[in-house]
């Protein structure tokens, strides 16, 4: 933990409170230390840019996770839009 603390430039101690957040759930080793993952710790930098900016650590992972379906939305619209531009071409006239 104090080594993906270091990587993002944040406490220890705000990893658990995004961890608390139910944001991110890092991996346990068999010693019981936390594993984050590469994404993980992207989505975490990112709650410290936003925290860095004067927002509360609740309302940034709120933004993160609404960041998030938003761009899961848009990939499931473009998904739809490329399905019915194959099943329903549109014709020049």
């Amino acid at each position: 933990m104090g080594r993906a603390a270091e990587m993002i430039g944040a406490t220890q101690s705000f990893l658990r409170a995004i961890g608390e957040a139910r944001l991110i759930t890092p991996l346990r080793s068999e010693g019981g230390h936390r594993r984050y993952s590469r994404y993980q710790l992207r989505i975490a930098s990112r709650v410290r840019e936003i925290v860095d900016q004067g927002t509360p650590i609740e309302a940034a992972c709120r933004i993160i996770i609404l960041e998030d379906q938003l761009e899961e939305a848009q990939r499931i619209n473009a998904e739809h839009r490329r399905t019915a531009e194959t099943e329903y071409p549109t014709t020049a006239a």
